[in-house]
Order: structure tokens, then sequence, then C-alpha cells
């Protein structure tokens, strides 16, 4: 047994009470990365890149680029997650460097606006390729996509309420499932490739979009479908050992999602025109009836299992985060309580859950994505200035990971000028999500920095705790030396 596992066991041993346990293996790490990160992105979205990049070798650059600039995003949250162990992932990390009200207000977007919108999105995505073979070619109505992902949303609620282990195995399987799907894209494609067929390959720089605003417009498409390579941080109290599993975790699947986008996208340029892609809703439908004659109908069933998955693994993590916020009183008492049998955060999951139902009901749930960007790309920036402001304000603490100071600040410039340029190409989406982000403000001033409540008001909050706690049978964590 390796010195860090003794360790943690030896730690793990000395401390009880009632808390959520370490159950979470390397692989399981390295499955949840690549469960969140591989949805419906690399199947649907590969036309978004083209569109702003303007060409498909540039359309190349930008798949690489945006892999490589994921993996140093990984790696500086890998020194974070390492320097500060909980659960929370940026939530924890600006609130360790920048205080609580900018805590507070990256919480306040990720619950209305980041998390549920891309778990709606997700699971509408699932259903509608589930649901429109019954259809044939008449469009699947919109009623029946929505029960059948509010559905989907509530039976992956109810696993991950039920079980940590169930929720490994679905994101074990689903992640196997959708790699497979990948793998058969690549194989297909390149048999294409090398039977000679090089004519898309002509000239691939033609049309480029130079311009900065495009390019970063390019890069937002490429960056959302690597979206969730920090998933894995907002649970890292869960995982065993994090200072070895954390970083191992991100140097596999980081590297491995990026080889097989890449690989994918030239399978994808290999057999369809710079205007099929263009005009298609799904790159991998439009693949798959080109190429896989009679096995074309297995494509939609690959893309719903990737991102039925990719719900799986994000609805587990994202839970997390708001737990920790709850935990940590930026939230009501109720979401940061346990099920006393089962040791999940059910009303975190719940309360998750009833806020995605309720997007699906929102028509234009899908214009939401622009806002999900900017927001994303900011507080993640935040958090990486957080990275080197703690290295200048808290130099002996201890880092397990500590990356060199170049790639922080790459990381850093490069998501600046991410945040920046947009600005310019779409000032009312940017706008609208900065205008959310300051309404956060009163909410913290009323709900948390207000200490003096009237005695009707604070007993009406302790009132709903204590009711949630009754109704789903949950206690607050508690941590305790043992022998004290």
């Amino acid at each position: 047994m390796a010195k860090s596992e003794e360790k943690e066991e030896s730690s793990s041993s000395s401390e009880g009470g009632f808390k959520m346990k370490k159950e979470l293996t390397l692989i399981d790490g390295v499955a949840i990365i690549v469960g969140v990160i591989v949805g419906s992105g690399i199947f649907v979205s590969p036309k978004g890149v083209l569109n702003y990049s303007g060409s498909m070798g540039m359309a190349l650059i930008v798949w690489v680029m945006s892999g490589i600039l994921s993996m140093l995003g990984a790696l500086c949250y890998a020194e974070l997650g390492t320097m500060i162990p909980k659960s929370g992932g940026d939530y924890a990390y600006i609130m360790e460097a920048f205080g609580p009200l900018p805590a507070f207000l990256y919480l306040w977007v990720a619950l209305f606006i980041l998390v549920p919108t891309g778990n709606a999105i997700t699971a509408m995505t699932f259903a509608q390729y589930i649901i429109q073979p019954f259809w044939g070619d008449c469009k699947a109505p919109v009623e029946a996509v929505r029960l059948l992902a509010a559905a989907t949303i509530c039976g992956l609620t109810l696993i991950n309420c039920y079980n940590v282990k169930w929720v490994t195995r679905v994101t074990d399987t689903f992640t196997a499932t959708k790699i497979f799907a990948l793998l058969i894209i690549v194989a297909a494609g390149f048999y294409h490739l090398f039977t000679g067929h090089w004519e898309n390959f002509h000239a691939p720089m033609d049309g480029t979009n130079w311009g900065p605003s495009h390019l970063a417009l390019s890069f937002y498409n490429g960056l959302f479908s690597y979206s969730g390579w920090n998933y894995l941080n907002y649970v890292t109290e869960e995982l065993k050992n994090p200072y070895r599993n954390l970083p191992r975790a991100i140097c596999i699947s980081m590297p491995l999602v990026t080889i097989i986008y890449v690989v994918t996208n030239i399978a994808y340029f290999a057999v369809l025109t710079r205007n099929d892609i263009l005009a298609s809703d799904a790159v991998a439908i439009t693949f798959g009836d080109r190429m896989l004659g009679v096995a074309s109908f297995l494509m939609p069933v690959f893309v719903a299992c990737a991102t039925f998955g990719s719900l799986n693994g994000a609805i587990f993590a994202s839970s997390r985060l708001f737990f920790v916020g709850a935990r940590d009183g930026h939230l009501p008492r109720a979401i940061s309580l346990i099920d006393v049998k089962r040791l999940t955060p059910v009303p975190s999951l719940l309360f998750m859950c009833l806020i995605t139902l309720a997007l699906l009901i929102v028509s234009d749930v899908y214009v939401l994505i622009n806002y999900v960007q900017f927001v994303e790309a900011l507080f993640i920036t935040i958090s990486v200035l957080g990275l080197l402001y703690m290295r200048y304000t808290m130099p002996n603490v201890s880092r397990p990971i500590k990356v060199n100071y170049i790639l922080p600040i790459t990381f850093f410039v490069i998501c600046v000028f991410l945040v920046i340029f947009p600005c310019y190409e779409s000032p009312v989406e940017v706008g609208v999500a900065t205008a959310i982000i300051l309404l956060g403000i009163p909410v913290y001033m009323v709900t948390i920095w207000w200490q003096n409540k009237p005695k009707w008001l604070q007993k009406l909050f302790d009132n709903f705790n204590d009711s949630c706690a009754k109704l789903f049978m949950c206690i607050p964590e508690q941590v305790y030396e043992k022998g004290l």
C-alpha cells in the first residue's frame, strides 16, 4: 500500500461523525470527467466551431487549442483542489481567495443559470434523440420531448439520492458506450479517408475568419464541448486520496478527450463538406446517414447514451456545489442536510431537480447557452486569479500540487481574452448575464449580510429547514475527532 493511501486511511480512522463517504476511485474520477465532458457537444456542436472559425483547418486548430486550454485550466484546478481539498469547486476557491460576496455571486449564477440550464439542455437533447424515431420525418411534439426530459431528470435524481455506487456504475457504463460510439465514427471516417477521399482537405485554411471576436466565439463553441473538466473538483471530499487521484484523473482524462475530439473532427471533415456540416443540426447523425448505411439508426442511440451519461455525472457533481454552499450558510440550511441511511445530499439533489424542471417550461431555454458561456468563463477567470492571488497572500500553505507560474498566468490571459472580446460581438447577451450577476448583490445583502432579521422571518426560515429535515429524514453533516 502506498504511503499516501496509508496516511489517508489513518486520517479517516481517527475521524468520526456523520458525513458523505469517500467512495470515488481513480477510475471513477476519470469516468466522471470524461463522462461529463463527452456529452452532446462533440456529436452536435462541431458546426458552431466551423461557422465562427470559417475553415476546416482553423476549426481543427481551435479543437486542439481548446483541449490544451482546458488541460491548462484543469492543472491549475488540480493545485486549487489539493490546496483547498473541499467540495464545491470554484465556490470554495473564490471563497478562500476573495471572501463571501464573490463566492455567493458564483453560487447565485450557478444555481439559476450555469447548472440547471446545462442540465435542462442535456435532458432535452437526450429526449429529442430518443423520441424522434417514433415520429419519422415529422418533428416530435415539444410537449412529448419535455415530458421525457423531465422523467429522465427525475429518474437520475432518484438514483443519485439512493446510492453513490449506483451513480458511478451508470457513469462508467455510459462513458464506455459513448467512447465506443466515437471510435465507430473515427474508424468509419479514417476508412473513408484512406480509401483516397482527401478532397475535403484541399486548401484547409481557405475562408478562415481571423477577427478576434470570431476567434473568441469559435473558442466558446469548442470550450462548450470540453465543459465539465472542473467537475471532479466539486466532489473532492468524496474522492479517495484526492492529493494523488485528483491530478492523476485530470492528467489521464484531458489528453484522452482532446485526442478523441480531434480525430473525431478529422473523421467528420473527411466525409462531410463544409456546407454539409453547416447545414446539419446534428453532425453525427448526418455522418451516420452517409457512412453507416442500415446501421445509421445506432447514431441517435449513441447520442442519447452520451447525453444520458453526461447528465448523470453533472447531477452528481453539481449537487455537491449547492450542498457546500448551504453548509457555509449561503443557501438555506435544508440544502446542507444528508440522508441518515444513504449518506447522500438528498435535499440538494431535489432542490436542483426542481429548478431544472422549471427551466424545461421556458420555451427559449437554448438561448441561455450564450449567457452560460460568458458567466462560466468569467468565474473561471476569477478562480485562476484567486490561485495567483493566494500564491502571494498564502505562500506557506501546503500545496501538494504546485504548477509552474507560467501555466496559471497563460490560462488567465487567455480567459481574459475570452471574456472581453465577445463583449463586442454579443453585447446584449453579455449585458444580460452581467445584470443577472449584479442582481445577486441585493439578494446577498438581505439574506446573508443582514444579521438582525425580524424574529418572524428567522422563525419562518427555521421552520422550513426543520420541516425538510423531518420530511426527508436528513440531518446536518457532523464531523468530530474520535476520543474527544
